[in-house]
């Protein structure tokens, strides 16, 4: 089955949060670039949605956890772009996407879903919701990130100070630039072109956690610094 009807209900979906809750997109959230997601969703490859800046929080970040029908807790590198990328018929390598890149950022995404049955139901209504995306806590912009190793880079889980889960970069597809570089192709596909400005998310680096109300979560990035999210 095609996508391209999956991504126009993704479309009118993002339109009604945005004339409901207010503000604007900020870039995009990309999801199972992690084959461990891929097998719990029983989907064959990435696929994309929309991050808006209603759903968008500093850290640390105080999130009332009766927002979400779940809590998927996920610690994801992100890249905040200096130059767009725009489409065209030549793919996008992996270098190309670095020079458009301003910094990274460590995040935690938190994922949810209006299905019950969200595992089972396939890529198209997964795409259609939004690729589940519900929320986005930042840390703070390193533009000097080009000499670290992001597939190597350390990041760590840990949930009211208990280490949870490590995972590193190399869960994205083999690196986050790899997942940034399918991003700008898939976008290149539709006709559409990534912006200056905007924000990519490029997936979980490790095991997902199911947040519940009173934890404290970090996610650690080492050099590149903690974001902290609590559930009220």
């Amino acid at each position: 089955m095609s996508s391209e009807p999956a991504y126009a209900c993704q479309d009118a979906l993002v339109r009604k949060l945005i004339q409901h809750y207010g503000g604007y997109g900020i870039g995009y959230k990309i999801a199972c670039t992690n084959v461990t997601a891929q097998r719990q969703l029983n989907v064959d490859g990435p696929f994309y949605g929309r991050m808006m800046s209603a759903f968008c929080f500093d850290t640390p970040a105080r999130i009332d956890a009766s927002r979400f029908f779940m809590r998927v807790v996920e610690a994801e590198f992100a890249f905040r772009m200096t130059q767009g990328l725009p489409a065209r018929a030549e793919p996008y390598r992996a270098e190309e996407v670095a020079e458009a890149v301003e910094g990274v950022l460590p995040g935690i995404e938190i994922v949810d879903s209006r299905f019950d049955d969200w595992t089972t139901i396939g890529a198209p209504s997964l795409i259609a919701d939004n690729a589940c995306h519900a929320a986005w806590v930042k840390g703070r912009l390193a533009t000097d990130w080009r000499e670290l190793d992001l597939a190597a880079h350390t990041v760590r889980l840990i949930v009211n100070g208990k280490l949870h889960r490590e995972g590193s970069g190399r869960a994205v597809l083999g690196h986050p630039l790899n997942a940034l570089a399918w991003l700008a192709n898939q976008l290149s596909s539709h006709g559409l072109r990534l912006e200056a400005g905007q924000y990519v998310t490029t997936g979980v680096t490790m095991e997902v956690y199911m947040g519940e109300r009173g934890d404290r979560i970090q996610a650690d990035f080492g050099s590149l610094g903690v974001v902290d999210l609590d559930f009220e």
